[in-house]
């Protein structure tokens, strides 16, 4: 049985308890407070007795830890002790990106967080600070096993995103996912560029939207999620220019509109509208990998890619998918590429392309449109 004593001049009590050795010990609970020492004295005796019977596993040591530092804290200061699950923090924490994230980065923060509920099992109705780096890394390499390194490496970072929110809020001290390794990606498959024939084969697999979304990516070199966003309203048909904000940086751009895309803009449907979009079956797509998959399909008609076989393989849905080196985003690999070899400088291709530099700050660059837009129109007219 367990008990505190005063020890001869120490303001704090002592803990005498048995432990699963049946060895006597006598230790200060380091406190002059007797209702916290008893909890303390409370919680070695029940760790004690669990040892003892042969059920005190790592977990359950930390389960005891976690309740009885709550119930110390409680005694001592008269409220309840910040705590979570995981479920219930998920659920909280994603509440919240709600608001701040888009529709699209919402979804894979969610997906992601589930992901990880779902994989350590009963152990997401437990205390948040239950939560190892070992759990976290089984979930990485677990992941690993039907994603690439890339989209594996996004989700690692999403859950430290996670993690590191419920620090602020006094949940947690440490962040498990922290501890865990990015994976190294030296062996997997690199994204090249399209060359101007491959392009040229693109675009006459495309319908007519794609053959414009094609056109955009290549001329003003945004990525997907970007182009398909754009709007009428986001098109001055004066002076030629389209501005927009980016998703992923939230930059803002105003770029030069080249010929091909203006003789693009000329030959489709235009809206009173301004708030429609350029390219509306796209822009009803809620999802960018869907819009990634059907390019794919345009990749596949040009003769690009090999077709990917539905037949049932090793490991089902999930098994891992092969990578592509060549996808949508290679044209933004190319219009860099392009502008490049046509002897623009890494100032005025960063500008265009949106990729910021340590080296270079904005706030010391200042390009027009004008020197963009000569920029621009030393790339080769792909649609000639």
């Amino acid at each position: 049985m367990a008990s505190i004593h005063r020890a001869p001049n120490s303001p704090n009590w002592y803990c005498a308890f048995t432990t699963p050795d049946g060895v006597r010990r006598f230790k200060s609970t380091k406190t002059g407070d007797k209702k916290s020492a008893l909890e303390i004295c409370r919680i070695w005796e029940k760790a004690s007795r669990e040892g003892k019977q042969g059920k005190l596993s790592p977990d359950r040591a930390r389960e005891i830890i976690s309740s009885g530092v709550a119930e110390v804290y409680s005694v001592s200061v008269l409220e309840d002790l910040p705590s979570a699950n995981l479920k219930g923090w998920v659920k909280q924490w994603l509440e919240s990106k709600s608001i701040e994230l888009t529709e699209s980065s919402y979804s894979r923060y969610e997906r992601i967080a589930h992901s990880f509920i779902d994989f350590i099992g009963k152990k997401a109705e437990k205390d948040l600070s239950t939560i190892q780096a070992s759990d976290v890394l089984k979930w990485r390499d677990h992941v690993s096993k039907s994603l690439s390194a890339s989209t594996a490496n996004l989700s690692l970072k999403c859950l430290r995103v996670c993690f590191n929110d419920a620090i602020q809020v006094d949940l947690i001290t440490k962040n498990p996912a922290s501890k865990v390794k990015l994976i190294e990606k030296s062996l997997e498959s690199q994204k090249r560029q399209l060359t101007i024939p491959e392009i040229k084969r693109v675009l006459e697999a495309c319908d007519e939207e794609w053959r414009g979304m094609v056109l955009f990516a290549l001329y003003i070199g945004q990525r997907i999620s970007d182009i398909r966003g754009l709007t009428w309203q986001s098109v001055d048909l004066t002076d030629w220019t389209i501005k927009l904000v980016t998703q992923k940086t939230k930059r803002r751009m105003e770029l030069p509109l080249v010929k091909p895309l203006q003789d693009y803009l000329l030959s489709i449907k235009s809206s009173d509208n301004p708030q429609a979009p350029l390219f509306p079956r796209a822009f009803a797509t809620k999802r960018v990998g869907t819009l990634s998959n059907q390019f794919r399909e345009i990749l596949t008609e040009a003769g690009l890619v090999a077709p990917r076989s539905h037949k049932a393989e090793k490991g089902g849905r999930s098994g891992k998918r092969e990578v592509s080196e060549i996808s949508f985003h290679s044209l933004r690999h190319s219009a860099v590429t392009f502008l490049k070899a046509a002897g623009v400088s890494d100032v005025m291709a960063r500008e265009i392309i949106g990729h910021e530099s340590s080296e270079v700050s904005r706030n010391y660059t200042h390009l027009s449109v004008d020197d963009m837009r000569n920029a621009i129109q030393k790339i080769t007219d792909v649609t000639l």
